[in-house]
């Protein structure tokens, strides 16, 4: 596994970069897709993801050399490059996580963007991903990375960024968003929580979208109730890693935006 130090580029944007910064399996594909349908914004799929996992230099730790997917040419610089041409002719949305970028952090670097986060209960979270990636690694849970940098951006600017939880939005996603939207000062734009069923080849680099088979077949952000699980059903290395990365969870938990 490649490891990356060092720094991006400055550049000058008209506006900075709104970024959602989640965890993996957090409705967060949901959310973008809401953001897709506004039409106001560009708007990216795991720019930063796409390069950790099959990019000229992949650094996901389970990555193996000739089998997992690459893609040539592309790298964090080339990546980024795109990020900010795109930003210099309209506004621009991106959804990652940080565990994918961190060694990229840098007071500069994160200047470049209106940081928010969407968080969800790890159990949840972590069921989702065994159910898809039974062999899943510690390092792409995300949790300690998304804590991290929320406590990073909190110390530089002296207050707390915005934060949503998957279940709240979920529940009350019209109220939610509208909080969002004004917490990262854009309009709120209700008809953006409605679309039709259909292909999502947009956010499909990984295994063609298999992920997002419930996206796929909704056709909008719409109230419904709260998911129960059952930690002592939870398969065991499940509830270890929950055990482990619920404090971060919790800590962003006690900020989230309340409606």
């Amino acid at each position: 596994m490649a490891v990356r130090t060092g720094g991006l580029p400055a550049v000058e944007l008209p506006t900075p970069i709104l970024a959602l910064w989640a965890v993996p399996r957090s409705t967060s594909t949901a959310f973008e897709w809401m953001m897709r349908q506004r039409g106001d914004m560009t708007c990216f799929h795991e720019p930063f993801g796409e390069v950790w996992y099959q990019g000229d230099e992949p650094m996901w730790p389970r990555y193996e050399p000739g089998v997992s997917v690459r893609t040539p040419g592309l790298t964090f610089e080339s990546r980024w490059a795109e990020l900010t041409s795109a930003a210099q002719e309209r506004p621009v949305f991106i959804k990652d996580f940080p565990h994918y970028i961190e060694s990229f952090w840098s007071d500069g670097f994160l200047a470049h963007f209106t940081h928010s986060f969407l968080i969800r209960d790890p159990l949840k979270t972590l069921l989702s991903m065994e159910s898809k990636w039974p062999d899943f690694h510690f390092k792409e849970t995300g949790f300690p990375e998304q804590r991290q940098l929320f406590d990073r951006l909190w110390a530089q600017s002296g207050s707390p960024p915005p934060v949503i939880d998957s279940d709240d939005l979920l529940e009350q996603p019209d109220a939610v968003v509208e909080a969002w939207c004004a917490a990262v000062g854009i309009p709120f734009l209700p008809e953006a929580l409605c679309w039709e069923p259909g292909p999502r080849d947009e956010v499909s680099w990984w295994d063609d979208g298999v992920f997002h088979s419930t996206l796929r077949n909704s056709d909008g952000l719409k109230p419904q109730p709260g998911r129960e699980v059952s930690l002592d059903e939870a398969p065991e290395r499940v509830r270890h890693v929950s055990a482990i990365v619920r404090p971060h969870y919790d800590a962003m938990w006690a900020h989230r935006i309340v409606v």
